[in-house]
């Protein structure tokens, strides 16, 4: 849907010179506490907010702020008038960018895009677009992000900012002065831990100081959860109204948060007019509509929706109660939070009486990050086991045996023991059966066993478990440390909070409700350890499992078989980087180079369109083309008759089209309006390239048509000029630019490797020699050999020779005062580029003549660039910049005397068009223009492919160092 857009819209805004929430974003990825996922949706929403101005989705979507790819242009020749009908009608060709766009290379809707091609003008496009949205009239978005991304952290994330924003702009509409969360009913016991987690959310991760602490000090919490306190509803004895009405008329800085479906849903119906009604026939009806209406004068409020798709049964009833709210005036924005973001049923828009689409995505998407993604970032990667044939008992004792061998052992950073959570169905199950299944034949000790239930008739609810329940992933506590298997029932299905869950387990139909399979087959993929590889085991009997794969297909567009095959992103180890230019003492590298300005000369003071376009009616035969056609005889075709063809063509001829095209051709810079102020010049022209067959009118094909529309352009246009001015400058570059040296992913091409950079750190810090001090080394092997012989060893010593060698210096440190001007160069875009460098150190011309080689090839490190030109008949034409691989220098008077350009490439690219002009430029243009400068050979160029053997290469390296260095 559109959360593809605005992904590509957020990134290009925040790419932009004008984009006013850089510096907080930079701040948010630098402070490095929230997810890549979080940070995305954080700029989606404030892009949203400011860049959109936090209007509502159905009117971005007819304002045309989502139109992407759509060509115009191509639409096919029959269905002009609808081409014309969607240049002017912004809704029309919104709807058609937006049904033409490729999935899976298919249009999205065909069927819509071709009756909009058909029927442009029948079609109600706003009522349409409005329906696609839920018809609704205030910013309503959705957030779709897995279990144990973060939602929680996010909504507290939003709310900071949002407020920060509405604290520097109190009169600007857009952000919330205060927040109201709802929390389906079914999660009743997830608002106080959700609650402290938003409150406890520490804003320095997303505001700087004291920016931070301000805003923090400045939000109020409140739960309505309170039961009345009297037999009749008033606001003194309605304690949640009290707390609402205590903070009218004008509060700012309030968080609510409530049950959504007790207090906001279940107490309104829906007449046959899909109206709202509220019934009042007894006290709930009254206290939860009371509460109601307080909370729709809450001034400014934003609305965050927890697990959204729980409302589904109850969404219109939620949407009207919002509607309601928002007719006040007092909703700034409903965002709300889903793992997914697909209909439990598909959704249908009705276009005219007679046709129809359907949506399996909820609409309002505006960012989406899917569950596989999710696990090869950050959760547990799942292995899924599914028992056929086999009964509950049997599957438990198998998944308990697999746990054990996995996972028994688990300890994480925390202290936190590896846990299996078995959902059991029913209480009776669990306390009769699976109880006594795990502690008499699994010989389970009691007290690894976590027993946790609402109770029945027959089996109380015991409250010291829900203790236990509530601490498992409370460091150091019992249940965190000596519980490993859980039983539950209709607990821990969704909302559930638990990282140290590690393995999961449904033996049989009834152990989670048939709609939740998914959300608790999932319960066991929190991450626990930062940026370390978890697993998780899931086992499932074959109805469970039919389930889970029709939900993860429905809900994430994947299946077990996927999810069975994902492997986790791991994040490589960096590589800290560091700077020898102060020790090489590497002077800037001087050059020219060639410069042109270009200059655009105006040649009239107004186009005179007029005169130009009767002169183009004048001279309209030089656009003709001479066409004739010879009778004759074949062999005898010289003498044939001659027929002079004046007309020729087939297509259709418009004039207010042809008007449309030229307008359109000059990419609406004039604009028909403009052409039709001289409809008579240009009807002149017009009738001189058409004619008239078969009582049509056509278009004369022997006229150039596009020269002559071309003409008429020009018509509308200032003469200009263009000039070149021409010069070399000179030029001073740094080989490596510092504040760019960041660490770099460890890679089996990092030249030199961990152990010699840091010796030859350690050597530039010591000032240490290179050279072995040989009587230092005979000395050290005696003594060796004194110690062996006092232990009758003296037979296990090495050769002097083989010791002396061992205490020698690696090539590459030996090396290290001719390259290395930054530690350690990265060659993974190519080994033949490291192999290069190794050889040529060794090279014993290169030793010979006092050189130096320096990596230049890493893109963004360094500041010699050519720009690079290519003649295009008289005007030199921009072909891009050129970076060599390699500089051999020479140095004199400390400065570098002459450099060698060394281009080493694959043969894949010998061919490449625009590398041929750059090399060619830099071989000829570059190295004459320094030449003439210098008053010497200051540059050459030596280009190496790697099809050629290594030997062949080092002869022409070599070469080239005693032809280049030795003049």
């Amino acid at each position: 849907m559109l959360n593809s857009v605005i992904a590509n819209k957020t990134k290009k805004w925040l790419l932009s010179d004008n984009c006013p929430i850089k510096n907080i974003i930079t701040y948010i990825r630098d402070n490095g506490n929230l997810r890549d996922t979080q940070i995305q949706a954080i700029e989606i929403y404030l892009f949203l907010k400011i860049k959109a101005d936090n209007k509502p989705l159905w009117q971005l979507f007819s304002d045309g702020f989502f139109i992407k790819e759509t060509d115009l242009k191509k639409i096919p020749i029959q269905y002009m008038e609808a081409m014309d009908y969607l240049h002017y009608n912004t809704p029309a060709h919104a709807l058609y960018d937006f049904a033409s766009k490729k999935y899976n290379e298919q249009p999205f809707l065909p069927e819509l895009a071709r009756l909009i091609l058909e029927q442009p003008e029948k079609i109600e496009y706003e009522k349409i677009i409005k329906s696609i949205f839920y018809n609704v009239s205030y910013a309503d978005y959705l957030m779709s992000l897995p279990m144990g991304a973060g939602k929680t952290f996010l909504m507290a994330a939003f709310i900071y900012l949002d407020f920060y924003f509405a604290d520097n702009e109190p009169e600007n509409k857009n952000f919330a002065h205060n927040f109201l969360i709802l929390i389906p009913s079914g999660l009743k016991s997830s608002i106080v831990p959700s609650l402290k987690t938003i409150e406890n959310f520490n804003p320095s991760w997303v505001l700087p100081e004291p920016a931070a602490s301000k805003i923090k000090k400045m939000l109020k919490f409140d739960i309505l959860d309170q039961a009345k306190t009297g037999g009749k509803s008033n606001k003194t004895k309605n304690p949640n109204s009290q707390k609402v009405n205590q903070c009218l008329p004008d509060p700012f800085g309030q968080i609510f948060v409530v049950n959504a479906e007790k207090v906001i849903l279940n107490r309104t119906y829906l007449n046959n007019s899909r109206e709202l009604f509220e019934k009042t026939a007894d006290e709930q009806d009254k206290y939860a509509n009371e509460l109601r209406n307080l909370i729709g004068k809450i001034p400014n409020l934003s609305i965050l929706i927890d697990e959204v798709h729980h409302a589904t049964d109850g969404d219109i009833k939620l949407r009207q109660v919002v509607n309601k709210w928002h007719k006040i005036g007092n909703i700034t924005t409903v965002l709300g939070f889903s793992g997914t973001p697909y209909l439990s049923k598909i959704d249908k828009i009705q276009i005219t009486d007679t046709s129809f689409f359907k949506f399996s995505q909820i609409t309002n998407t505006v960012y989406y990050y899917p569950l596989t993604t999710a696990i090869n970032s950050f959760l547990k990667t799942p292995k899924v086991k599914v028992a056929e044939n086999l009964d509950k008992f049997q599957i438990i004792k198998k998944a308990i045996a697999d746990f054990d061998d996995k996972y028994k052992n688990k300890v994480y950073q925390n202290g936190n023991i590896a846990k299996l959570a078995i959902y059991c169905g029913n209480i009776k199950n669990l306390e009769e059966e699976i109880y006594p299944f795990l502690i008499g034949d699994l010989k389970i000790n009691p007290d690894e066993i976590l027993k946790f239930h609402r109770g029945n008739k027959e089996f109380a609810y015991l409250a010291e478990n829900q203790l236990l329940f509530n601490t498992l992933d409370t460091p150091k506590t019992l249940s965190a440390t000596k519980k490993r298997y859980i039983l539950l029932v209709q607990i821990g299905k969704e909302g559930w909070d638990s990282p140290s869950l590690t393995g999961v387990v449904l033996s049989q139909k009834g152990d989670s409700p048939r709609n939740m399979v998914l959300q608790t087959s999932c319960r066991c993929l929190r991450q626990v350890d930062k940026n370390k590889h978890e697993t998780a085991l899931i086992w499932l009997n074959e109805f469970n499992a039919k389930i889970l794969n029709q939900q993860l297909k429905k809900e994430q567009q994947t299946s077990i078989e996927e999810l069975n095959k994902l492997k986790p992103h791991i994040d490589t180890k960096k590589i800290a980087r560091f700077s020898r230019l102060e020790y090489l003492h590497l002077p800037k590298v001087e050059f020219y180079q060639l410069k042109i300005t270009y200059n655009s000369i105006d040649e009239e003071k107004n186009a005179d369109t007029k005169t130009k376009l009767k002169n183009l009616t004048k001279t309209i035969k030089n656009y003709k083309t001479a066409s004739l056609i010879k009778t004759g005889e074949l062999n005898n075709i010289d003498d044939a008759d001659l027929k002079l063809i004046q007309h020729d063509g087939a297509k259709s001829a418009s004039f207010n089209q042809w008007i449309f095209n030229i307008s359109k051709e000059s990419f609406n810079t004039i604009n028909p309006a403009k052409l039709n102020k001289f409809q008579t010049q240009l009807k002149l022209i017009f009738d001189k390239i058409t004619f008239i067959k078969n009582d049509i009118i056509v278009f004369n094909e022997l006229y150039d048509l596009h020269q002559i529309n071309s003409q008429i352009r020009l018509a509308f246009n200032i003469k200009r000029n263009l000039q070149t001015m021409t010069e070399v400058v000179d030029k001073k570059a740094n080989l490596l630019i510092v504040d760019n040296l960041k660490a770099v992913e460890k890679n089996e091409k990092l030249h030199p490797n961990q152990s010699d950079t840091e010796k030859i750190l350690e050597l530039d810090k010591s000032g240490g020699s290179l050279d072995i001090d040989m009587t230092k080394a005979k000395q050290d092997y005696d003594a060796a050999i004194k110690t062996l012989k006092e232990q009758g060893l003296e037979h296990m010593m090495q050769s002097f020779d083989t010791f002396a060698t061992s205490k020698t210096y690696s090539s590459a440190v030996k090396s290290k005062n001719n390259t290395f001007h930054y530690l350690p160069y990265d060659f993974k875009q190519s080994n033949f580029e490291k192999e290069i460098l190794q050889k040529t150190l060794n090279l014993q011309d290169f030793k010979n003549n006092e050189l130096e080689i320096y990596y230049n090839g890493e893109r963004g490190l360094t500041e010699f660039v050519i720009n690079c030109y290519a003649k295009q008949n008289k005007y030199w034409q921009n072909i891009g910049k050129y970076t060599t691989d390699f500089l051999i220098i020479k140095r004199k008077n400390k400065e570098i005397h002459q450099a060698l350009i060394v281009e080493t490439k694959g043969k894949g690219f010998e061919n490449d068009p625009v590398f041929k002009a750059k090399r060619k430029f830099v071989e000829t243009e570059f190295l004459e223009q320094n030449k003439e400068k210098f008053k010497y050979n200051k540059f050459d160029f030596l280009y190496l492919v790697d099809s050629d053997d290594m030997p062949t290469n080092l002869n022409k390296l070599s070469g080239k160092i005693n032809e280049f260095f030795k003049q």
